[in-house]
């Protein structure tokens, strides 16, 4: 369910996530979405912060009250207070537009995921799935175990969640503020730094192999580079 009142942006949406095997409606205001959502019984919500008439905070109330369908909520408000305020009201994720197609992809599994784990959704490459495997190394998500050169390796929980979202998305750049996003979530409030100390106690770990590497992109951020 997408709830959109620019019409441009909710077709440009429904379009990509077409493309990607999901089946979309489009709703321009929140009265309609809600007239609606009992029988249309959506998987996920994508909820624009700015509508006509009924807000997006009430959207949510009203939906949360019947249903705990997940909730992304789409917005140009960069405000933290009205961020933490969809979160309190029972929002899962908040992006803040523009936004890139492959992010908001990423993070619709990534909230499908928590929701309904026996989901399907392909390829390492959507940084979605079981596990990842790379010569001389293994990394699983869902059993937290990681083994080099076919011994286990024991890794803090947010070290591993941060080599798998890398290795996951090979030779995708991710910036800090992203890598935070996806591993450390909305709520953190710590140092940015935090990245950069859990990369070095990898490094430590984990040296580079000749086909793989856990390398940083001066000036941007980190990636998980596989060689040709």
């Amino acid at each position: 369910m997408i709830i959109e009142d620019n019409m441009v942006t909710a077709r440009q949406i429904s379009t990509f996530l077409g493309n990607d095997g999901y089946e979309t409606k489009v709703y321009l205001d929140g009265e309609s979405a809600l007239a609606d959502f009992t029988s249309y019984s959506p998987d996920l919500v994508l909820l624009d912060y700015f509508l006509p008439g009924m807000n997006a905070p009430e959207v949510c109330i009203s939906m949360r009250k019947i249903s705990d369908t997940p909730m992304i909520v789409l917005s140009g408000n960069t405000q933290t207070s009205d961020k933490i305020r969809m979160l309190e009201l029972g929002a899962d994720d908040y992006i803040e537009k523009p936004f890139d197609p492959d992010e908001l992809k990423a993070r619709i599994h990534a909230v499908l995921r928590r929701y309904h784990p026996e989901m399907n959704f392909g390829s390492p490459d959507d940084a979605i799935g079981d596990y990842v495997e790379y010569p001389g190394l293994f990394i699983s998500q869902t059993s937290y175990t990681v083994k080099l050169d076919g011994e286990p390796l024991a890794l803090p929980p947010k070290e591993l969640e941060l080599l798998y979202c890398l290795a996951a998305s090979p030779n995708r750049v991710f910036t800090r503020e992203q890598l935070l996003d996806y591993v450390w979530g909305y709520d953190y409030m710590g140092d940015p730094r935090t990245v950069d100390v859990h990369i070095k106690r990898l490094r430590e770990k984990i040296k580079d192999h000749e086909t793989w590497s856990l390398s940083t992109v001066w000036g941007v951020g980190y990636k998980f580079e596989v060689k040709a």
